[in-house]
């Protein structure tokens, strides 16, 4: 792997996680401290932001570095590790121009108010940089973003294969959902317009057929970065995060920039049956934001929404790199919480108590506990600053459980079960750790029952915070 950037000074901390690399990394075997089950065998892919300055400029949010895709594959006992810039319209047109030609999250590099209005609202603005997620569709491994554009790629190699069908809209979500009993999936898009609608969309596994199921008008849309489902319903926390579409064009700042903290609205749930695409209910409750939804739930005449919460959006404004770029950075207190949304009758949604675990980036036992009642919750924990411990929580009982080590930076904790077990925290816990004291990353295996330590498989150099990521039991 290549020395990251010379631009940024030798750190020991988390900063380091925000290191742009230069090239991406052919297949290597690792070392492995302690013994991988011999039981893991695929691949884990990740995917994020690992290059953050093009030339002369720079992005400005963590959210908008160049996409790189990783891949730990996983066989009779050893691993080995390989990683590739994804080679986007953004990526390449930052490659052939040194510069930074297409806007992002919280970048903007329009120069021109023509150029910025005559682009704003069609996907070509955003140059598929998908550095957030990725899934299967079919036989189709997606990267995925915010844009409307995936990119399709080799889960083996990690060649880019081209971009994928677009989402019916402008703005989607990295965090689309299995229906629970189905292989379908089922997301949402935002459609800006003269009339702007959310766009709900089911995409059925066996057919590949896509079909708008919802289309709901809205005049100022909601930033929702992920939403939840159950066996008969969607669920839209819309945060009282909001927009006013005909001015995007004209402001001169970058998408996230627009949108205004509104908390007289408070927070609005849209529950939609997922079968014929009705708006079942739509009921208010208080001014928060999230993004990421844990899970949901039925319970009775009820929906149970369980979701990583914060007061506000200001968490937004704390992930710019010149914030995160510092020694003592200070991110805003957020948790598990639970939200009530009633069905039938009168009420608003309530708020029940959650564990008392600060954490981001939440798995679960996705394939068995998705849309489903549920135990156990993993995540990046920290304390006030950044990421710096892998939390378990059990939302039955109460009980949180960490991981931690002096120095080091874990991601996201991905849950892999161990085949023909039925309990739900039967297997282990993947998650690429940086190892700030040591100038390098590590993949940690952890059992996801007690969060003891299995096995690492050390890395040759840092690897850059990403966001998400899938195991596959079928590409090793």
């Amino acid at each position: 792997m290549p020395s990251p950037s010379e631009q940024t000074p030798h750190v020991t901390d988390h900063r380091l996680g925000f290191r742009t690399l230069d090239a991406g990394h052919t297949t290597t075997a690792l070392p492995v401290d302690g013994t991988l089950p011999g039981w893991l065998s695929g691949a884990l892919l990740r995917n994020g932001p690992a290059r953050f300055e093009v030339g002369g400029d720079s992005y400005r949010h963590w959210f908008d570095g160049l996409a790189m895709l990783h891949r730990f594959a996983f066989r009779d006992g050893a691993v080995t590790y390989a990683s590739r810039f994804l080679d986007s319209p953004a990526s390449r047109s930052a490659e052939q121009k040194g510069r930074i030609s297409y806007s992002e999250f919280a970048t903007d590099p329009c120069r021109s108010l023509f150029r910025r209005v005559a682009t704003s609202f069609l996907p070509p603005a955003f140059g598929a940089n998908a550095n957030v997620n990725i899934t299967r569709s079919g036989d189709e491994f997606l990267a995925l973003t915010e844009s409307a554009l995936p990119v399709r790629f080799d889960p083996r190699t990690l060649e880019t294969l081209g971009v994928g069908q677009p989402a019916p809209g402008q703005m989607t979500v990295a965090h689309p959902h299995r229906v629970p009993g189905s292989g379908d999936t089922v997301s949402y898009a935002t459609r800006f317009g003269p009339v702007t609608t959310y766009r709900v969309y089911r995409t059925e596994e066996k057919t590949a057929r896509r079909r708008v199921i919802a289309e709901i008008p809205v005049s100022r849309p909601a930033y929702m970065h992920s939403f939840a489902v159950t066996p008969r319903y969607l669920v839209l926390a819309e945060f009282p995060l909001v927009v006013l579409p005909v001015a995007i064009p004209l402001s001169g700042r970058p998408l996230i920039e627009n949108y205004r903290w509104r908390p007289g609205r408070g927070t609005r749930f849209r529950v939609l049956d997922l079968a014929t695409g009705d708006v079942v209910t739509s009921r208010q409750g208080p001014a928060f934001f999230a993004f990421h939804h844990v899970n949901a739930f039925e319970d009775g005449d009820q929906v149970v929404v369980d979701l990583c919460g914060y007061d506000d959006a200001s968490i937004i404004g704390s992930l710019y790199l010149d914030r995160l770029r510092v020694p003592d950075v200070r991110l805003p207190e957020g948790g598990l919480r639970r939200y009530r949304v009633p069905l039938r009758g009168r009420g608003d949604v309530t708020r029940d108590p959650m564990p008392a675990a600060r954490l981001e980036l939440p798995r679960i036992d996705y394939g068995r506990r998705n849309g489903r009642g549920y135990r156990y919750v993993y995540g990046a924990g920290s304390g006030p600053g950044f990421m710096d411990r892998i939390t378990k929580a059990d939302v039955a009982d109460g009980p949180v459980t960490e991981w931690s080590e002096p120095c080091c930076y874990p991601g996201e904790p991905v849950f892999v079960r161990v085949p023909g077990t039925d309990r739900e925290d039967a297997g282990v816990l993947l998650s690429v750790v940086l190892d700030a004291s040591a100038g390098t990353s590590f993949l940690l295996v952890l059992d996801a029952a007690d969060l003891t330590e299995i096995a690492r498989a050390r890395v040759p150099a840092p690897i850059p915070f990403g966001f998400h990521g899938h195991y596959f039991p079928d590409i090793a």
